[in-house]
């Protein structure tokens, strides 16, 4: 069985008459990504500054890389990395030096050089934090995380001001720290980040899981279900096929099933003993967020 980097059992949190957690479990594997995932006020800030030891739980049990976050002290910080959706540093500091003042923190630790090329801020290396972008200002923040070799980093929102080019190259440095064996636990509002990078989704709502599994799977059997769509101009009726329900509006066609290579392979054999063209051929599951929308009532 794969260790676990984080376990979760029967976790609440009150604050006064507020029950912000209530009989939360679960766990993440290492070099596993873990999406957590609801809509403000679900607990999801909660639970992770929980995760971090920022906060104590009502009741339950918390353990990260084997300690009560709690308690774990120095050794548990060293191995734990952790973006916020907002971070306080000296501007007046260069990219270079607040690097290496948190490299300081940690033993073992990379080299400040290696992270700065490894988030695209090599070039920037020399300019004071003052001076950057919001976007650029967020990859310091990733950079900052990652200089104490992290075991569990903790991201809060990892691309939020990123451009695209920026965006799609912190998905590849999240890539590989799940490669090299980093587990991750992760918030996002763009869910089509999380859909690219979580092997695993949780839905907080209420202050409960409302939902667990791969995305693409978390709305029950429904989901399973894939649309498969083209325009048909031919004079041939459609062939029988494992789908279960079919519509038509004037030349589009709508199937919905469960088998999609099956219907897939019949409606092509179809197609190339008929004639009758597949214009603008369409294969979809549901997206992680209409799964979503589905769970937390569109909030």
């Amino acid at each position: 069985m794969a260790k676990e980097a984080v376990r979760v059992e029967h976790l609440a949190k009150s604050y006064g008459p507020v029950r912000a957690l209530d009989d939360v479990s679960f766990a993440v594997g290492e070099s596993e990504v873990v999406g957590l995932l609801g809509p403000n006020g679900a607990g999801k800030t909660t639970t992770i500054e929980i995760l971090e030891g920022m906060r104590s739980a009502s009741s339950g049990t918390v353990r990260v890389l084997g300690r009560d976050p709690m308690r774990g002290g120095r050794r548990l910080r060293n191995r734990l990395g952790i973006v916020l959706q907002s971070a306080g540093i000296d501007a007046m500091l260069t990219v270079a030096e607040v690097v290496r003042l948190y490299a300081g923190f940690y033993r073992p630790r990379r080299s400040p050089a290696e992270v700065l090329e490894e988030v695209g801020l090599a070039a920037n290396a020399a300019t004071r934090v003052g001076q950057l972008s919001g976007g650029q200002r967020r990859r310091v923040d990733l950079a900052l995380a990652l200089v104490g070799e992290p075991a569990l980093l903790f991201l809060d929102e990892p691309t939020t001001g990123l451009d695209p080019a920026a965006r799609h190259n912190t998905w590849s440095a999240i890539e590989r720290l799940r490669e090299r064996g980093v587990a991750i636990v992760m918030t996002s509002h763009y869910l089509d980040e999380v859909q690219h990078l979580a092997e695993r989704v949780i839905v907080l709502s209420g202050g409960r899981i409302v939902a667990e599994g791969a995305p693409g799977s978390l709305s029950g059997p429904a989901s399973a279900l894939t649309t498969i769509s083209f325009r048909h101009t031919g004079s041939s009726g459609l062939p029988a096929g494992p789908w279960e329900s079919t519509r038509r509006a004037g030349t589009l066609v709508t199937l919905e099933t469960r088998e999609p290579l099956e219907a897939t392979r019949i409606l092509l054999d179809w197609s190339g003993r008929t004639g009758d063209a597949l214009e603008e051929l369409e294969i979809r599951r549901p997206s992680l967020e209409e799964e979503y929308l589905k769970l937390t009532g569109g909030r």
